[in-house]
């Protein structure tokens, strides 16, 4: 029983730490990287999908990225979808590929990138406690209701935050290392 909730709240804890990389792959860093469009969606026949779904998109140069549509109709959608988005890129369009330049990121913009990475690893560890939480009072009800002893409960706390303990310094690795990279010039 102890096993099971163990096990699900540990899986729920690395669903935590791979949105927390997925965010840093959209951030922009100052290279470019096809995860930065992942979450521009275009409308596609009246269905929204990211533009993975409907370009192929590709890294020629380290601070460019070029989207070819496979159908030519769909280019001036994943221009306007592109213009919307918080990227703060503006797609160049010869009519048949997209080219997307990434700008050298300032200072004060490098800034402001540790600011939100750090946010992200914060709200990645509140996640991982929460969840710490949930599997601690799972335990508790297990032990109110006679199905554990008291000695077992204490002993998956015990367990549960020597996991937690894990995941937060995976976090903050993860965190640092993001770090160093918007940081280099």
């Amino acid at each position: 029983m102890i096993k099971a909730i163990f096990s699900s709240h540990e899986e729920r804890m690395e669903k935590s730490l791979e949105a927390l990389k997925r965010e840093y792959a959209s951030l922009r860093a100052g290279r470019a990287t096809p995860a930065l469009l992942d979450k521009v969606m275009v409308d596609y026949y009246g269905a929204s999908v990211p533009i993975s779904q409907v370009a192929n998109i590709s890294v020629p140069e380290p601070r460019m990225i070029m989207i070819q549509p496979w159908e030519k109709t769909m280019l001036h959608e994943i221009e306007k979808s592109i213009m919307k988005s918080d990227l703060g890129l503006n797609p160049n369009s010869d009519g048949t590929a997209i080219r997307l330049s990434i700008p050298q990121l300032t200072q004060d913009r490098r800034a402001d990138l540790v600011k939100t990475v750090n946010k992200k690893a914060e709200e990645a560890k509140i996640s991982v406690r929460n969840i710490r939480r949930d599997a601690n009072d799972a335990v508790k009800k297990l032990e109110k209701s006679k199905e554990v002893t008291e000695d077992e409960a204490k002993k998956a706390q015990e367990d549960m935050q020597k996991l937690v303990d894990v995941y937060i310094k995976h976090i903050s690795e993860t965190q640092a290392i993001k770090e160093k990279e918007v940081m280099e010039v």
